[in-house]
């Protein structure tokens, strides 16, 4: 464990032992430095339990601490009862061993066990190109993932197509209402149909491919040749962005196997359905919601079930392939699907947990260039797409800049900024950190390899900015843990550009070759280095070498 999980758990036992009913600990870096470099709140939170006062639980758990020896050099009690910890050096140049030792794998837990999990991210509709917004789930959904496999889970990444319903059927109308344009006929696109250039493009290859059917009268092989040109298309976005799903899903094949009409005869076998003015409605009321919900429409208005219907039952599939944890990325405009479908499981009776699946939901993306935002595409007419974006300013910045802030903040994509090669770009100056602590050992003529702690003297590692840096390193596996846990991503590119910064004042400042502390620098570099590495090959960003 490191040093912040050791104290965790030292000051979780003591409070057991003063009769707190298992306390939430929570530990952080204090602001300033002459608080320590540990702090927690421990005792104000529980002092309303032990009925005392905040510092006089605060010394109780000070006195009833058991923590290894070497650990922490000095403990104090601050304000209304803050306990502020002050490590001891040596557990800062052990930390240098220990991204030395894990290399790569430095970071890595088995949280998980090897447990399988399902992340389910863009699922769009093919229907078009890949959009911004669809951009910043792919970079958030992949993220997480990556967190979850760093924290020892079996991930599975899917994409989940919508390729059912009334959007499919106006696409198809849409691409053969271009094929009608091109022999001159009057085109006419359905009413929520699609108008983008690449309608047209589909149609022409549609007619290349199709000769025997140039005005496209066999619109169910338009359809399908429509889906299958968009899934690709999207494929070759996602490609763009380096994200890779193992398990492509089909909402079609719900209603080609039956799940949908089974999940009906269930739902209904349980007793939470019920017939009203034709249409066939579900008990939401009964698991807490404000209304019952239309499961399938009268047969006036087409018949057809409602949207959340199909995803109960593709739920039920994802539930029966394994996957006892699934995590669903959407936009925020998905909230209210959150608690249909949770209800929707739950009315099955099937033993799901009431929190299955867990959903992360994003914001959406403004993109701004020279001041003024940017909304249209050439070739999608109405939005920006994602492949654009790439092109503009590079997989990097694009992954970097979607991943920098909460998903559920709004995004402002500034596209200068992200082409800038300024320390003001967040992308650029954590991998010119890296690609400085690369240089040093290009001028030294080593290998990074070659800068190992055995029988080096890591105690000449004194000043300030060095036990900062040493501070950072030994954070990072706590932190990777904390944001897989809370499936925040965001929290390792701020944790980046904390550890880039002290890099870059340490870069600046001393000097490492040629001077009495060069071997034990050379293997701080190296720390340095390999930490920078491994948050940004977590987050799918390459660490370059030179810039």
């Amino acid at each position: 464990m490191t040093a912040l999980e050791t104290i965790r758990a030292a000051l979780a036992r003591a409070a057991e032992r003063l009769g707190a009913p298992q306390p939430v600990v929570e530990l952080e870096r204090p602001r300033e430095p002459t608080h320590g470099d540990l702090a927690t709140n421990l005792a104000l939170t529980l002092a309303k339990a032990l009925h005392a006062k905040p510092r006089a639980v605060a010394q109780q758990l000070v006195d009833a601490l058991e923590l290894p020896a070497g650990l922490v050099k000095k403990t104090e009690i601050a304000g209304p009862g803050f306990i502020n910890f002050f490590l001891a050096e040596q557990q800062l140049w052990a930390a240098l061993g220990a991204v030395v030792a894990a290399g790569p794998a430095y970071g890595r837990r088995d949280v998980g066990k090897g447990a399988p999990v399902n992340v389910e991210f863009v699922s769009a509709n093919p229907t078009g190109p890949l959009h911004v917004g669809h951009g910043r789930q792919a970079a958030l959904g992949d993220a997480i993932a990556s967190l979850l496999e760093w924290t020892g889970w079996k991930v599975t990444r899917e994409f989940y197509y919508n390729d059912a319903g009334a959007q499919i059927t106006n696409l198809a109308r849409s691409v053969q209402a271009r094929l009608l344009e091109r022999l001159g006929r009057p085109a006419v696109i359905p009413e929520g149909g699609y108008h983008g250039a690449y309608v047209r493009e589909i149609a022409d290859r549609y007619a290349a491919e199709h000769p025997g059917d140039p005005e496209g009268a066999d619109l169910e092989a338009v359809r399908r040749f429509a889906v299958e040109e968009l899934r690709k298309e999207q494929d070759r976005d996602l490609e763009a962005l380096g994200v890779r799903f193992a398990v492509y899903f089909l909402e079609s094949s719900l209603y080609a196997s039956g799940k949908v009409d089974e999940t009906v005869r269930r739902l209904a076998a349980a007793g939470h359905t019920y017939e009203k003015d034709g249409a066939v409605w579900l008990k939401t009321t009964d698991f807490g919601d404000d209304k019952d919900r239309v499961m399938r429409k009268r047969e006036e208005k087409g018949g057809d079930y409602t949207y959340f219907l199909p995803d109960v039952a593709y739920h039920t599939d994802k539930w029966a392939r394994g996957f006892t944890r699934a995590i669903n990325v959407q936009g925020a405009d998905h909230h209210s699907t959150v608690t249909r479908v949770r209800i929707g499981l739950q009315a099955l009776e099937m033993g799901i947990p009431a929190g299955y699946p867990e959903y992360v939901l994003h914001q959406m993306v403004t993109v701004m260039k020279g001041g003024e935002e940017v909304k249209l595409s050439k070739r999608a007419g109405d939005y920006l797409t994602l492949r654009e974006l790439v092109d503009e300013v590079g997989r990097d910045a694009v992954r970097y800049f979607f991943l920098m802030r909460r998903g559920d903040s709004h995004l402002v994509f500034d596209v200068d900024l992200a082409k800038s090669q300024t320390e003001e770009n967040p992308v650029f100056y954590v991998q010119m950190a890296h690609a400085r602590m690369s240089g040093i050992f290009r001028v030294a003529a080593r290998a990074p390899e070659s800068a190992a702690p055995d029988g080096v003297d890591l105690g000449v590692l004194t000043e300030p900015e060095e036990l900062d840096l040493m501070k950072a390193l030994a954070d990072f596996p706590a932190m990777v843990a904390g944001a897989a846990a809370a499936l925040e991503p965001h929290r390792i590119t701020g944790f980046l550009e904390t550890l880039a910064r002290l890099a870059h004042a340490w870069y600046h400042k001393f000097r490492v070759l040629g001077e009495p502390q060069e071997d034990a620098r050379l293997v701080l570099a190296r720390a340095v280095r390999q930490v920078l590495g491994n948050g940004l090959a977590l987050l799918g960003i390459v660490a370059p070498d030179r810039m």
